[in-house]
């Protein structure tokens, strides 16, 4: 830095306090400060206060031409007008005093530690927990297109599971439950030589009434069902006796014929020609429309139909057994 020449009028806050030490300077008339004098230029201003009048911690006036800087004794030398603070009743301590930083620890002494991570941490983890948990209830409810017994909506049963072998019972009463409607002999409508008798115990229709000469080809019984539901699947059970031997007859659902039989099977073990020993039960599975349907089960070319029918049922779903 070097000094320069401003002119009579340079403010004081402008003389260079330090130009006696520079050719320049000296030059310009610069003079080192000597007892009880002035120091820098010819005309700086000199505004020396005897030492002890000015007391610590009072502001000191305002000069006219801006800030009185500080004064210097000369390098390496006191100055006369100069006394330390600490000299002064109720002057600063002579040790250094660190600033106060608010929160945390940081690397080194003096500095103030970074922000607090801690609390970041916790809101990431959550955010990253709420995040999981939505994915896994998404997953968990992509299965409602499944029903209850694992197979998918809308399928059909094969060939081989149309019909199978029930267990003997003449109970109907799940069709009771589910409010599924049953129909006994005497309501059916019957074709051919088909009939209705009482005259063989065993029955479970009202009366002990059921159909007999179904041993003929043409011969049916049909059934028409109000109220269905809703369209799907369904187990029609059918009530019968054989005399001690297998039968069989066709079963026809809204005019169209199933490619497996109703099975009349002596699933009692009935001596031949017992049909009171032989009352027993089988079943078929099929799909109904919602609200009325036709079944009808007939003797047809083929077909060994030498059998008693005394009830008609349906369960809702495709079951083996309605008790």
């Amino acid at each position: 830095m070097t000094s320069g020449n401003n002119g009579a009028n340079t403010p004081p806050e402008d003389d260079d306090p330090f130009g006696y030490l520079y050719a320049d300077g000296q030059a310009n008339g610069a003079q080192p400060p000597s007892g009880g004098g002035g120091y820098g230029y010819p005309g700086s201003v000199n505004r020396v206060r005897p030492v002890g009048q000015r007391q610590y911690g009072q502001q000191a006036p305002a000069a006219p031409n801006g800030p009185i800087p500080q004064q210097q004794g000369a390098y390496g030398q006191p100055n006369a007008h100069y006394s330390a603070p600490e000299t002064f009743p109720g002057g600063t301590p002579t040790a250094q005093q660190q600033p106060a930083y608010s929160g945390g620890s940081g690397s080194g002494g003096g500095r103030g530690r970074g922000p607090n991570t801690k609390g970041l941490l916790i809101g990431a983890i959550a955010v990253v927990a709420a995040v999981v948990i939505g994915i896994s209830v998404a997953m968990l409810g992509g299965d409602d297109d499944k029903d209850k017994t694992g197979n998918d909506v809308g399928s059909t049963p094969t060939q081989s599971q149309e019909s199978s072998a029930p267990s003997p019972s003449n109970s109907n009463s799940q069709a009771a439950e589910e409010n599924l409607p049953t129909i006994d002999a005497k309501a059916l409508a019957l074709g051919g030589g088909a009939a209705t008798a009482s005259d063989i115990k065993g029955a479970q229709a009202d009366g002990g009434v059921y159909v007999t000469g179904f041993n003929q080809v043409g011969s049916s019984v049909t059934w028409t069902v109000n109220g269905i539901p809703k369209k799907g699947k369904y187990t029609v059970f059918v009530g019968y006796s054989v005399p001690g031997k297998d039968q069989n007859a066709t079963l026809t659902v809204n005019g169209t014929a199933s490619t497996s039989p109703v099975d009349l099977k002596n699933w009692t073990g009935a001596a031949e020609g017992d049909y009171e020993k032989g009352w027993t039960k089988t079943y078929n599975w099929i799909q109904l429309n919602k609200g009325t349907n036709t079944i009808k089960v007939s003797c047809e070319q083929g077909n060994q139909c030498d059998a008693l029918l005394d009830q008609m049922w349906l369960v809702k779903g495709w079951v083996k057994s309605s008790s």
